[in-house]
């Protein structure tokens, strides 16, 4: 399958930033404010453009969600793009508003996909567990737990829960979507200010996959459940009615990797093949 900008027209690559308190998530919606809906009509406006122009991002995140290594393409006209090139981050930066900024705009290598080329995407959560709260600068980064926190169980607990799996326990399910993702890293350490942060790595993630799994680790965290109880719910693949979904504002996307630029066409097709476990005994 062929996934190249149309001819005349060349992929653009934006690294950008985003604070998710104000929007409904990225995917544009035609009535609420989104991350996608500013972008894409302030590269319109800036650009001059007579056509829409259509953003593929990395990872849609949910509505208060934040992100700081947020990838995305979009396809410009060839002629549009060697003349604003030079111009375009720094127009962005007087167009867009305060709580999303691209901080990076540069043409992107042949077979390159924000999406489907990515091999893996890194998420942070954020816990305060001190009685007597959230340090006020940070809260709308920082969820506040009312019971203290074991950084050392959560680790333990997390490791029960690499590699790849049917994470159906820990998504919201969508029609036609697997729930299969290989879950590279979750590990928690305890910041100096005291905020216990868990970061989340893997190929892929499924809706609401991080919050559910932290609300699974803070269960073992606060001494409710034993350190084999994420595992536990992972493998009956339903939802259990003990594991939250976590509020979305401790949750930040930090960063996203793609392959080197000869094999970005490679991944971008195997991303686009429905995933399946291989049977047990088998090697995956």
């Amino acid at each position: 399958m062929s996934d190249e900008p149309a001819p005349g027209s060349v992929r653009v690559r934006l690294d950008l930033a985003y604070d998710g308190a104000d929007f409904s998530g990225w995917a544009k919606q035609r009535e609420r404010r989104t991350v996608q809906g500013e972008l894409e009509d302030a590269i319109r406006t800036v650009l001059r453009l007579a056509e829409p122009v259509e953003l593929t991002v990395a990872g849609r995140t949910d509505a208060g969600v934040h992100a700081r290594g947020q990838v995305a393409h979009v396809d410009l006209p060839g002629e549009v793009w060697d003349a604003e090139r030079d111009k375009l981050r720094r127009r962005l930066a007087g167009r867009l508003p305060w709580d999303v900024r691209v901080f990076g705009v540069a043409e992107a290598p042949a077979g390159f996909d924000a999406r489907f080329s990515a091999i893996w995407r890194r998420y942070a959560y954020r816990v305060g567990d001190h009685p007597g709260g959230v340090d006020p600068l940070l809260r709308g980064h920082v969820l506040w737990h009312d019971r203290p926190v074991d950084v050392a169980a959560m680790n333990e607990a997390g490791q029960l829960l690499l590699g790849e799996h049917d994470f159906a326990a820990y998504c919201k399910k969508r029609e036609g979507a697997t729930t299969i993702r290989r879950l590279l890293q979750v590990s928690w350490e305890r910041r100096e200010d005291g905020v216990a942060v868990a970061t989340v790595k893997a190929d892929a993630f499924c809706h609401n996959m991080v919050r559910a799994l932290v609300g699974a680790m803070i269960l073992v965290g606060d001494g409710h459940k034993h350190v084999g109880f994420p595992a536990e719910v992972l493998a009956g693949r339903v939802r259990h009615s003990a594991v939250n979904v976590v509020r979305p504002h401790g949750l930040t996307l930090e960063e996203v990797g793609y392959p080197p630029p000869h094999l970005l066409a490679q991944r971008n097709a195997e991303s686009r093949n429905l995933r399946t476990l291989a049977p047990r005994g088998t090697c995956a």
